[in-house]
């Protein structure tokens, strides 16, 4: 029996989402965006999206149209903000915890560190342990060399 699996992320850039489109390519997966509405284009709004991640602050995002409670594996994607997640994915989470399917999988991009903090708090927030973590350092999406690594990985899980 196939497994229903439902991907889930946020990108301000195209970094998050590229991880995303890929694994698309790679496993049969339902993709939805967490779309923020707060405008953080600018840099003085992307330097206020890190001050919100540090402070674990909640925003308004969308409503989302695929519910997770509907899928066997759910698969969170999220950039790093100030060693966490960004506040998008902090408010999907909220939403949705009591209602998450029995395996979660997380990944992150970042430019530096932070996914082990990452990785914590995603996990307290879902009450949840993950089946499965990575993370990919923004420098390896921009020169393509990520995508061995995550093929290597989705079939070692999926």
């Amino acid at each position: 029996m196939d497994k229903k699996i439902l991907l889930v992320y946020y990108s301000r850039t195209w970094i998050t989402r590229k991880v995303a489109e890929y694994i698309k390519q790679l496993i049969a997966c339902d993709v939805e965006e967490i779309i923020d509405k707060k405008d953080r284009s600018w840099i003085i709004w992307y330097l206020w999206a890190g001050r919100d991640a540090s402070l674990k602050k909640l925003t308004d995002i969308q409503e989302t149209n695929l519910y997770p409670w509907n899928y066997d594996i759910l698969i969170i994607g999220t950039p790093v903000r100030d060693f966490t997640m960004a506040s998008a994915i902090r408010t999907y989470i909220q939403k949705n915890k009591e209602n998450l399917p029995p395996k979660i999988i997380f990944y992150c991009t970042m430019w530096g560190g932070g996914d082990r903090t990452t990785f914590q708090d995603m996990t307290y927030l879902c009450s949840k342990t993950p089946i499965w973590v990575i993370w990919f350092k923004t420098k390896d999406i921009v020169k393509n060399q990520f995508q061995d690594r995550l093929k290597k990985f989705l079939e070692d899980i999926i």
